[in-house]
């Protein structure tokens, strides 16, 4: 049998592999489904059925297991990536909703807003979880550090970041931030967590060596969700009331740009080269995406009903 075809065609194929396109995933909260977003495209080249109320979800390492927090069932899905089979249920506190992967993909950490705290969760065989108590009230996002070190979460119904030492399994800060803070993103080198602020339409620069947030910055009415480009000098902020993006100059402290989304846009993420930028818009039903070197709107991609968010690996 004469192998060199065969090897000549899959040395031809490796470039096209090595660059393929990440997978954007929105959870859909009344659809009960998670729409799957070629980037390439900017297409929506399948649904997967997860049932209840999917919320805040996560890409393992390796692309292969998508971890998502389901309201009604008080449940972490893990699912299967490849055939979107929902492989195990992992009990989680009641109303979870934002979730965190850690960076080498071994824990997830997952608010519980009703029960007042951050489950982590080891994605090993076991699937052991911990259960820690934050004092600010609803928690809402649990994000872990570039490094894995700490978790902040925000409390929604407070005006504060809770940070976790995940070593200890403990609450070592709570930093004074504005009204109802929502998203949290981090900086490239860890050393700054941004945090938008709902209720003030502002952002903070939380110092993630001395626990001390900055002065508000201004933003758009109902600040959401927040990205930091890869490179560190942008920050996003969604705008829920005004339905665009602010972008953020870092250097300056000021927004450079609003770019106009869709309806009531939520949570986002960029792709991890930082030149798009994908936007959860939950009254219109779709995902907007952002090519943030031209800071404009280049596509509004149909999804499930209410989406939440965008996870992207």
């Amino acid at each position: 049998m004469n192998l060199r075809p065969l090897l000549t065609a899959i040395f031809l194929a490796l470039p096209l592999l090595a660059s393929a396109a990440p997978l954007a995933y929105v959870p859909n909260e009344k659809s009960g489904t998670l729409s799957v977003i070629d980037t390439a495209t900017d297409t929506v080249t399948r649904t997967i059925t997860t049932g209840g109320k999917p919320r805040g979800t996560a890409v393992s390492p390796d692309g292969k297991t998508l971890y998502v927090s389901e309201q009604t069932g008080n449940a972490l899905l893990v699912i299967d990536a490849a055939s979107g089979k929902t492989v195990q249920r992992i009990a989680l506190g009641e109303s979870p909703e934002g979730i965190d992967l850690s960076f080498d993909g071994r824990l997830v950490a997952a608010a519980s807003e009703l029960s007042n705290g951050v489950i982590l969760v080891d994605t090993g065989p076991a699937h052991a979880t911990t259960t820690i108590k934050v004092p600010g009230p609803n928690p809402e996002h649990a994000v872990f550090s570039p490094d894995g070190r700490q978790v902040y979460v925000g409390a929604e119904n407070g005006s504060q970041v809770d940070v976790i030492d995940v070593a200890s399994r403990k609450v070592v800060a709570s930093v004074p931030v504005g009204r109802r803070p929502r998203g949290i993103a981090f900086s490239p080198d860890g050393r700054t967590a941004w945090v938008a602020c709902e209720l003030d339409g502002a952002v903070y620069a939380i110092d993630t060596a001395s626990h001390q947030a900055s002065a508000p910055i201004a933003v758009g009415e109902f600040s959401n969700g927040v990205a930091v480009a890869p490179d560190g000098g942008k920050v996003y902020v969604s705008s829920g009331r005004g339905a665009r993006v602010d972008v953020l100059d870092v250097a300056a402290r000021r927004v450079t740009a609003s770019i106009a989304v869709g309806q009531r846009p939520w949570n986002m993420a960029l792709t991890p080269d930082g030149r798009k930028l994908y936007v959860a818009n939950g009254r219109s039903g779709t995902a907007s995406v952002i090519d943030t070197a031209a800071a404009r709107k280049i596509a509004d991609i149909p999804v499930g009903e209410l989406p939440w968010g965008v996870a992207i690996r």
